[in-house]
């Protein structure tokens, strides 16, 4: 919901970034207020996966110029663990698996670092397990789950409602959605978007990056914004992804050639 007066959870100014010595982001501007649900989308190699892992702290990409404010605070200078702390939360694209490594265990340590950030004690094997199985419910998903290791042999929507679930007990302020859509049948499709929708709020903000206006059927954002060389195109309501549905993105490449900039393809 759009609220002109809500406080700003995260606002990105003319931020650069490169990996190695190739120049991704040429000036993203962005602000998200609490209780919006944005999407980004544009074409492979537009910048949006780079936004994102820019975001959280992927250390093989450097700022070059700009600033991130996330809750008043320079979000560049934290370490992408205190990003996480401090209720910033990363959706993969393609989850990794974590052979050995409990996932009841993983959220448990998880949920209790953010639970310590918050002064809030941490949560015994006991009490957690109770809280994990309420939460298993936003996500429709099977107990026995949490007895494996982390993604080991999940399938794609397991994979991604697993995040879900991280989502639904670490509670984030911020949560970054990358290509959440990406590889799910439509049953998976609709528990995912559900569950992300059970967990958006007037106190926390949702920033989803998709191709497909799909996804947006099933979550409504309040702004879409158009990615393309590495800067935010247009910024527009739900209309826009629904003009991208119907046109494409040939108009991209007109409005670059406009404003003498060449399309690039980014990370």
């Amino acid at each position: 919901m759009i609220r002109p007066d809500a406080p700003v959870l995260l606002e990105v100014s003319d931020l650069h970034a490169r990996v190695e010595e190739q120049p991704i982001l040429k000036g993203v501007n962005l602000t998200i207020r609490a209780g919006e649900i944005h999407a980004v989308m544009g074409r492979n190699g537009s910048g949006k996966s780079t936004l994102s892992k820019v975001l959280a702290g992927h250390p093989a990409y450097t700022v070059t110029a700009g600033s991130v404010s996330y809750m008043g605070s320079d979000l560049l200078e934290l370490a992408p663990e205190q990003r996480s702390r401090l209720g910033l939360f990363l959706g993969f694209q393609y989850p990794v698996e974590i052979p050995g490594v409990s996932n009841l265990e993983f959220l448990r340590v998880s949920t209790n670092a953010r639970r310590a950030q918050r002064g809030e004690e941490e949560l015994d094997t006991f009490a957690f397990e109770d809280l994990v199985r309420e939460r298993l419910k936003v996500v429709q998903m099977d107990p026995a789950f949490l007895d494996r290791s982390v993604n080991e042999g999940f399938s794609g929507g397991e994979k991604k409602r697993n995040e879900i679930l991280q989502m639904a007990l670490l509670e984030p302020l911020v949560a970054i959605l990358d290509e959440t859509d990406s590889g799910l049948d439509i049953d998976a499709l609709r528990i995912v978007a559900d569950g992300v929708n059970q967990l958006a709020g007037p106190e926390n903000a949702t920033l989803l990056i998709t191709h497909y206006q799909r996804l947006l059927d099933l979550i409504t954002p309040d702004f879409v914004h158009v990615m393309a060389a590495g800067r935010i195109l247009r910024t527009g309501g739900k209309e826009l992804a629904l003009e991208l549905e119907r046109t494409g993105y040939e108009w991209v490449d007109q409005e670059l050639a406009s404003l003498g900039r060449e399309p690039a393809e980014v990370l």
